[in-house]
């Protein structure tokens, strides 16, 4: 009996030296390739144009993430059904908070809200969801996550794309590198801005010559901006909980965010939902119908939940291209609407 034990616990330990092993060699080796890949996007971000001394300086920093990857791998949209994800993001204790904020800043959020044509609801929902109003702005050293996700095949196109943009944004003194703490993502602000959304968005809104995206004025401002210039249309709605009938063709059933396909006039769907009668919604309003834990809840059923998508809908898939992001900022845009 001793025998088995003490065999049993050496098993046990030399399991254990073995992941810890197997952990720290596959560290190394990832952080050799790291290194080398960092040699070949140094040439490239130089060949684009950046100073070699923006690169040289900026770059030097640099370490490769393995958690960063493990957050890539990990994300609530993957795993978490609908119902579970939007209630964590749209609680009671959310919209407290932000109503908070908004008697705060009541003038200048108004300001904007009548600036952009984008509701002062939608940014404070976003705002809630992305950073839980400036609280969890996200302390991982950004060129590094952009580095290994850059370095990772998954998306290495895309990553490598934003780390140059960074690069260029430091080198035009629009961004000052020392500030540069963020999601695992490479995200940086109040409302999460990726380098490309900088580039082309974010604006200096009380005109103090510096892009500040951790203050309400330019934060605010800058998400109103990309909103309205990407066709966000105020006062439409975004969507619509609905029960399917079991015949509806599944080709009309989107549930990936990548493209929303089959959309048609809200009357066209009518006749595969159930009490569509009950619908207040314009018939002649373009919409398509998602069931967002179809491919990604394990025993999922096919019909439920389900909704019925606009426009503006689809205006924050490109904010966040996952169908439950869109739908819990849209549920607590509407809280809000109830409150203010």
């Amino acid at each position: 009996m001793i025998f088995k034990k003490m065999l049993k616990y050496l098993i046990t330990i030399n399991y254990f030296i073995f992941l810890i092993f197997f952990s720290f060699s596959s560290l190394l080796a990832n952080t050799v390739e790291f290194n080398l890949w960092m040699d070949d996007f140094k040439k490239e971000a130089i060949s684009s144009g950046i100073s070699k001394n923006i690169v040289d300086d900026v770059m030097s920093g640099a370490r490769y993430l393995p958690k960063v990857i493990e957050y890539d791998r990990y994300q609530p949209e993957f795993y978490e059904d609908t119902f579970t994800y939007i209630k964590k993001r749209t609680s009671s204790k959310k919209v407290k908070k932000g109503l908070a904020l908004y008697k705060k800043e009541k003038l200048i959020i108004d300001k904007i809200d009548n600036n952009f044509l984008v509701e002062k609801e939608l940014l404070l929902a976003l705002m809630g969801i992305e950073t839980n109003f400036g609280k969890y702005l996200g302390k991982m050293d950004i060129i590094s996550s952009l580095a290994t996700l850059s370095f990772d095949k998954r998306r290495s196109e895309f990553f490598t794309s934003e780390l140059l943009i960074l690069l260029k944004l430091i080198d035009k003194d629009i961004i000052k590198k020392d500030i540069l703490f963020g999601s695992w993502a490479g995200a940086f602000g109040n409302f999460q801005f990726m380098p490309r959304t900088i580039e082309n968005y974010a604006i200096d809104y009380n005109k103090n010559k510096t892009i500040e995206l951790k203050n309400v004025e330019d934060s605010f401002a800058s998400a109103a901006n990309y909103l309205n210039k990407i066709g966000w249309k105020k006062n439409t709605p975004c969507y619509t909980r609905i029960k399917l009938k079991n015949d509806i063709p599944k080709k009309y059933l989107n549930s990936s965010a990548r493209k929303i396909k089959n959309k048609n006039k809200v009357k066209f769907f009518k006749k595969y939902i159930e009490k569509s009668d009950k619908l207040s919604i314009d018939d002649n309003l373009i919409s398509a119908i998602i069931t967002p834990d179809k491919d990604i809840i394990p025993g999922s059923d096919t019909y439920t939940p389900a909704y019925l998508v606009y426009s503006n809908y689809e205006k924050i898939l490109k904010w966040n291209r996952s169908l439950r992001f869109a739908l819990a900022v849209c549920t607590l845009k509407d809280k809000f609407k109830n409150e203010i």
